[in-house]
């Protein structure tokens, strides 16, 4: 059976250009980058350039980035850093309802200090509304977080009208760009972002890396003390995870517009193909009709519900997702999906498909097909 994968929104294929320049990082440059004699300082030395290459895709000096683990540990250091370092400010921070769970996980914690949090509600394509945002604002508001890209819809908040709006009352903004940085061209110099997280996996790079831009006024607490990472974020460097990253960060960089025309072709044709097999009340797509990106596609077959889509596809070689995948385990409608507020058939027959390098235009139009298929 060939196999078609169509999840890359959970996570993508190591690129082969990723993977060779990683290998000898798992063999026979093994050295602590931390340590001063020859085999860490060679380590050290490539280290350094993929952090370079990182910092050039977002137009950012190195210095401002901070390497962790993922997406996860990037959002609730930006979230809980930002807090505990700025008590004296003010305990009060806003997010949106259809954050990532890191987020939300993060403001659990801290309702236990004695924050207080602010969920802005979305309209049915996704997105916050401005005027809300401004209102929620309060004289001890310190932080604003609000996803660049949604992970299960794709919609494309305003970002830049999100961060001059934080910037006019001086409240930081962090952003969980996991999403956009893989397709969204980025010039952090130009943007009023004052944290954003990024993930490597995303862009055809290893799992376990990740990274927090950190703008230079930014106050924000380490959660794990230490010497590495400037003493922003201790514990022995991932070596062959960083230089990975680096090496998929550069690789973005060159091919982005390609990607860009690529799955905007590939989301255009599959929903070419159910428009000729399927009646219109037969699929609802998700997401802002203009402002989401093609690499996510959301959309609900009101015949057969979640599970049962995923259980057929999976059974015939087609893999898609209910969701996040931080909650694929889940059979209960997803919270973003719920935050649209869909009647019942459709949040209970949505689903996510995720185009990425790896994908044809021939495994797109056999997907549609069989997909369509099980709606007939």
């Amino acid at each position: 059976m060939n196999r078609i994968y169509l999840d890359n929104a959970a996570t993508t294929a190591v690129h082969p250009q990723v993977f060779e320049k990683m290998e000898p990082f798992l063999k026979e440059q093994f050295g602590n980058p931390s340590s001063l004699h020859y085999f860490g300082r060679e380590v050290k030395k490539y280290v350094k350039e993929a952090r370079e290459s990182l910092a050039a895709s977002l137009n950012i000096h190195p210095d401002q980035l901070i390497f962790n683990s993922g997406g996860t540990e990037g959002d609730q250091h930006a979230i809980i850093g930002v807090a505990l370092a700025n008590l004296n400010k003010g305990k009060h921070l806003i997010i949106s309802e259809i954050e990532h769970s890191a987020v939300m996980n993060a403001a659990n914690f801290l309702k236990q200090l004695g924050f207080e949090f602010t969920v802005l509600p979305v309209d049915q394509y996704g997105k916050i509304n401005l005027q809300q945002l401004k209102d929620q604002i309060r004289q001890d508001t310190i932080l604003i977080s609000i996803m660049y890209v949604n992970n299960e819809i794709g919609t494309i908040q305003d970002i830049v009208e999100i961060g001059n709006i934080a910037k006019e009352k001086g409240i930081y903004f962090h952003t969980d760009a996991v999403q956009a940085y893989p397709i969204i061209d980025m010039d952090l110099k130009a943007l009023p972002i004052d944290l954003m997280t990024i993930s490597s996996h995303k862009i055809n790079g290893p799992k376990g890396i990740g990274a927090l831009y950190v703008a230079n006024k930014v106050q924000i607490q380490s959660l794990l003390s230490g010497t590495q990472e400037k003493g922003r974020r201790a514990g022995t460097e991932n070596v062959p995870g960083i230089i990975g990253f680096g090496e998929a960060a550069k690789l973005l960089s060159e091919i982005k517009n390609e990607k860009q025309h690529k799955f905007t072709t590939m989301r255009k044709r599959m929903i070419e193909i159910w428009k000729e097999m399927l009646h219109e009340e037969q699929f609802m797509i998700h997401g802002h009709p203009k402002d989401v990106v093609p690499t996510i596609l959301n959309v609900s077959f009101p015949q057969v519900d979640t599970q049962t889509m995923l259980m057929k596809l999976d059974l015939q070689g087609i893999a898609i997702s209910g969701g996040s995948a931080c909650a694929s385990g889940a059979i209960s409608v997803s919270r973003v999906i719920k935050a649209l507020h869909l009647p019942d058939q459709q949040a209970n027959s949505a689903v996510r498909i995720s185009f990425g390098l790896n994908n044809t235009i021939e495994e797109i139009e056999a997907a549609a097909k069989k997909i369509a298929m099980n709606c007939l």
